[in-house]
């Protein structure tokens, strides 16, 4: 009998070997070229992006909360450090990437990954479908203004990958379509964009640095706004890319401990020479759709990226464009929810607003963060109005016309404070006022204001005010916050 240990070890990284090392090869591959493009974007030698993509995807192969998904360099990080690197150089960035993951680190210590739960699905739908049309066009530069030759090939390769499984599954379409269309290209000569024209690979391993900038409080200031961004910026597309390989899958992840393990994975990647990064959901669908499932495809797609650039440069830098753009056309469509269209004349409209206000604020603003603050502020104020609107107050005179009942149901707070005052009539002559909330939930300091105020008015007018029903929640709030049971509470209300 295995020990459990060493069950837990093969449950954990060698249950799918085959699968997770032929998807960690694929993705490798299709790592190079975005490694090096996000590293244009920022300003930096294309090794930059490189190291990052390595030390990341290892790291968090280990330490991450994830098991299959991608994390390496990303446009949505690099973006951040543009001015960072032009206003103060290459340093300034290493150190920025060191802090980022510190800060990460401490929100999975502080259990912030746990704020996934507020993130509704429409928020999620959008957010998917914007990140599938930014990798669409992503792909237009290297449609446009290119040898008339990439067409077909994208063509071909678009076939390869979804004709192919059809004959097979035993090895994932998309790297049969980067070996046809590389062998193609090379044996005809063909004049295509290369993985080569991308810029040049390393040739050395990375080493261990410390950032040569000034341990001074001036720097800090520099470096701790782009930090906090990335952190920020970093942990909501990783989190966000779990949920979705979570679906995928079928499989649960430790939020927390994703937080920490690309935390760790950004300050280990700082050290070594890299940028900042976190979890890709292109390249993460990639690893899925080639049969990845495990820490070992994540692993083996940051050691194959390595000993690829190291060992195989030359063949690497030979890999036509066209076979990594058509890889990406198919991660594009795979990724966007289409049923989502189909779904606008069903759901909701305040569900469907939220998803297209997501997908806007994204593709406009090229940044995930705004795109889905959006979403998430939308949601919380269509969900406040539609919790307002179940509630309602009715009442009943007692037969002598002396004693009011009023029974108050739903939900009291902020957004139905307008509609729970109005439902009073507080110039009505009483003996005597019943406030029956035992179908009624208080919930916050506005809904506490309101009752104070309901109260004492009817007391000044001369009735007697008793409240019934309070649920165990309630009551703790009220007997919190509440003046109207304190001595002056008159007073108190017309101090206001």
């Amino acid at each position: 009998m295995p020990l459990p240990a060493l069950t837990s070890l093969k449950d954990i990284w060698f249950f799918n070997i085959r699968g997770d090392l032929l998807a960690g090869l694929v993705v490798a591959l299709a790592l190079i070229p975005e490694a090096i493009a996000f590293s244009i974007i920022a300003g930096v030698d294309p090794k930059v992006g490189l190291y990052a993509s390595f030390c990341i995807a290892v790291v968090t192969a280990i330490a991450g909360g994830r098991p299959g998904m991608i994390s390496a360099a990303t446009a949505a990080t690099a973006v951040l450090m543009v001015t960072l690197v032009k206003d103060h150089g290459l340093e300034y960035l290493l150190a920025a990437t060191v802090l980022a993951g510190l800060l990460q680190i401490l929100a999975g210590l502080l259990r912030l990954g746990q704020l996934m739960r507020f993130v509704s699905r429409s928020v999620i739908t959008g957010f998917v479908n914007a990140l599938a049309i930014l990798i669409f066009l992503a792909q237009i530069p290297e449609l446009v203004g290119v040898p008339m030759l990439t067409y077909p090939m994208v063509a071909l390769g678009l076939a390869i990958i979804y004709l192919f499984p059809l004959l097979t599954r035993a090895v994932p379409s998309p790297l049969i379509c980067i070996i046809a269309l590389s062998a193609i290209a090379i044996a005809f000569g063909l004049d295509v964009r290369t993985v080569g024209d991308m810029g040049e690979l390393p040739a050395t391993l990375p080493m261990f640095l410390i950032p040569d900038i000034p341990l001074t409080l001036e720097t800090l200031q520099i470096i701790f706004p782009y930090a906090l961004a990335v952190a920020v910026v970093g942990l909501l597309e990783s989190l966000m890319t779990a949920t979705i390989v979570d679906e995928l899958t079928d499989t649960p992840s430790d939020r927390n401990r994703e937080c920490v393990g690309q935390g760790v994975a950004n300050t280990i990647t700082g050290f070594f020479g890299g940028m900042a990064g976190c979890a890709m959901i292109g390249q993460s669908i990639i690893n899925i759709k080639s049969g990845g499932r495990g820490r070992l495809s994540t692993l083996s797609a940051g050691i194959f990226l390595l000993a690829m650039i190291l060992l195989i440069g030359d063949w690497v830098s030979r890999i036509p464009m066209a076979a990594l753009v058509a890889i990406m056309i198919m991660v594009s469509i795979g990724t966007f929810s289409w049923s989502s269209l189909k779904n606008l004349r069903v759901h909701p409209r305040s569900s469907s607003i939220v998803m297209l206000a997501t997908v806007a604020g994204v593709i406009f603003s090229h940044n995930l963060a705004i795109g889905v603050l959006i979403g998430v502020l939308l949601s919380g104020v269509f969900f406040a109005g539609k919790i307002s609107q179940i509630f309602r107050v009715s009442s009943e005179l007692s037969a002598g016309g002396r004693t009011r009942r009023y029974r108050v149901e739903g939900q009291v707070f902020f957004a139905s404070v307008e509609a729970f005052n109005a439902a009073f009539d507080l110039k009505e002559a009483l003996d005597e006022v019943i406030i029956d909330v035992s179908q009624a939930h208080i919930w916050d300091i506005s809904s506490v204001a309101a009752l104070d105020m309901i109260v004492l008015k009817f007391r000044r007018e001369g009735a007697k005010v008793e409240i019934i029903g309070l649920n165990e929640a309630s009551e703790t709030i009220v007997d919190k916050l509440a003046i109207h049971d304190k001595p002056g509470a008159i007073d108190k209300l017309m101090s206001h």
